[in-house]
């Protein structure tokens, strides 16, 4: 069984294509099929359902996935951190973030990070906190930008604390709020809301605050996109409430600040155990050392 083999079987899994494989892999569609082939001749097994219209695992596929990708990343770890010794940082560093982070400069710290080490391979992947925080803890995830109520702290992962927020409404510029220095949180109960999903840490972060003060609100809108929470309130199809630090940057609304607002906590997270010499750098480059044992 070779690595490239398993390298192939991911592509196909996550991209539910041969052609989008084999794109991505950077090598022709038939050698991909065939090596694919070979791995489920050797195992004894099919991996994958193909029909004209889809590509799908079979359960043999699904259960060679995990073990396949663990293999791969101890793979990468080996290369990186022989490399490492030798005083070269490469491989792979996932980096994880919430829409709204604030706390941090992270173009700005990768563009100085990529400069020093251009060797290591970026990808970024967007989600809520708790998802990201689940993938650091598998390994899927190198690094991750969260932002939690203040009741709620990052488990099973080495972190530390980035900033304190306070969120703001945002509005219409025709919403009647809009001409409004400041608003309450009771007057505000009056107003129809777009949030994240329900059970998000990003949504219970406003979720909290008009509980804590014994009141509902009307949430019609749940979204996973910031960008998208913005253009519902543009249209003022509802009005939200995001982080005060983030919201410069909006366009089209308006923001009024919040006498009992709720808060908000970002946090940057780490694994525990597996942290890549790549990880361990751009740490470093966000002005963060960490410990060989967090």
């Amino acid at each position: 069984m070779e690595l490239q083999q398993m390298r192939y079987v991911l592509a196909v899994a996550e991209t539910n294509s041969f052609t989008r494989a084999a794109e991505r892999c950077l090598v022709v569609q038939s050698a991909l099929s065939h090596q694919i082939a070979r791995l489920e001749k050797e195992l004894g097994a099919r991996l994958f359902e193909r029909t004209s219209r889809r590509v799908r695992l079979t359960p043999a596929g699904a259960a060679f996935l995990p073990a396949a990708r663990e293999c791969l990343e101890a793979a990468e770890r080996a290369a990186a951190e022989v490399a490492a010794a030798i005083g070269e940082v490469r491989g792979r560093l996932a980096i994880g973030l919430i829409p709204t982070v604030a706390a941090a400069d992270i173009p700005g710290a990768l563009r100085t990070f990529r400069r020093r080490y251009p060797k290591v391979r970026v990808s970024l992947r967007v989600g809520a906190s708790e998802e990201l925080v689940e993938q650091v803890e598998q390994g899927a995830i190198d690094v991750a930008f969260l932002g939690l109520p203040p009741t709620m702290r990052p488990r099973n992962v080495a972190g530390r604390e980035l900033a304190r927020d306070r969120l703001v409404a945002v509005v219409a510029p025709d919403h009647p709020f809009a001409v409004e220095s400041v608003v309450d949180l009771r007057r505000l109960s009056e107003e129809v809301f777009v949030d994240l999903p329900a059970g998000t840490a990003g949504r219970m972060q406003s979720d909290l605050a008009f509980e804590a003060v014994g009141l509902d609100r009307d949430v019609a809108y749940e979204v996973s996109s910031a960008d998208y929470i913005v253009r519902l309130v543009a249209e003022n199809l509802c009005v939200a409430m995001m982080a005060a630090a983030y919201v410069p940057q909006l366009t089209d609304v308006v923001t009024v600040e919040v006498a009992d607002a709720p808060t908000r906590v970002e946090y940057v997270v780490w694994s525990r155990y597996r942290r890549t010499p790549a990880a361990t750098a751009f740490l470093a480059e966000m002005g963060i050392t960490v410990e060989d044992r967090p």
